[in-house]
């Protein structure tokens, strides 16, 4: 198991093979840090699909208007949504899109960010500077790696659950 240095900013996202554990950066990018907490104490994350897994790039997921609909219509507008909050403001910082960092999600807007994100399966640094880090998973990569791929995916995977281990 992760060794988990700081509960209050550390996730556990249940997903359908296991657990993936998250350190959160809230020293490089204190608001969306924030941000995902709010909407994880708040179970908008609980049974969010994964709208968008490019194989050999990153697994998009954080959709809490639309990405919990189990109807195809619902599905088909994955990635269009975000949360009831106001968007968050880039956080860009020296920190590389590495394999398993977290990255927030936006429009061309680099100030649109909102509830989504994405993981990255490998190192990105076409990346960096462009798109927040606020997260790198330090345990469960595999179940990452097994995400369903599709834009969208014919069945996409979702997140069980999402909890701050502090809460767990």
């Amino acid at each position: 198991m992760a060794e988990i240095k700081d509960p209050e900013n550390t996730i556990l996202m249940e997903l359908k093979d296991g657990t993936v554990t998250i350190e959160l950066l809230p020293d490089v990018a204190p608001q969306h840090c924030e941000r995902m907490k709010t909407l994880v104490r708040a179970g908008e994350y609980d049974n969010v699909c994964f709208h968008r897994v490019i194989d050999g790039f990153m697994a998009q997921t954080g959709d809490v208007e639309h990405g919990d609909m189990e109807d195809g219509f619902n599905i088909g507008r994955a990635g269009t949504g975000g949360s009831s909050h106001p968007d968050v403001p880039a956080e860009f910082s020296k920190v590389p899109h590495a394999r398993g960092s977290l990255g927030a999600a936006r429009s061309s807007n680099p100030n649109s960010a909102n509830s989504q994100f994405f993981i990255n399966f490998k190192d990105n640094d076409f990346l960096n500077g462009q798109y927040t880090v606020y997260g790198q998973v330090i345990e469960g990569m595999e179940h990452v790696d097994a995400i369903a791929r599709g834009e969208p995916p014919m069945n996409p995977d979702r997140m069980i659950s999402m909890k701050v281990a502090a809460d767990a």
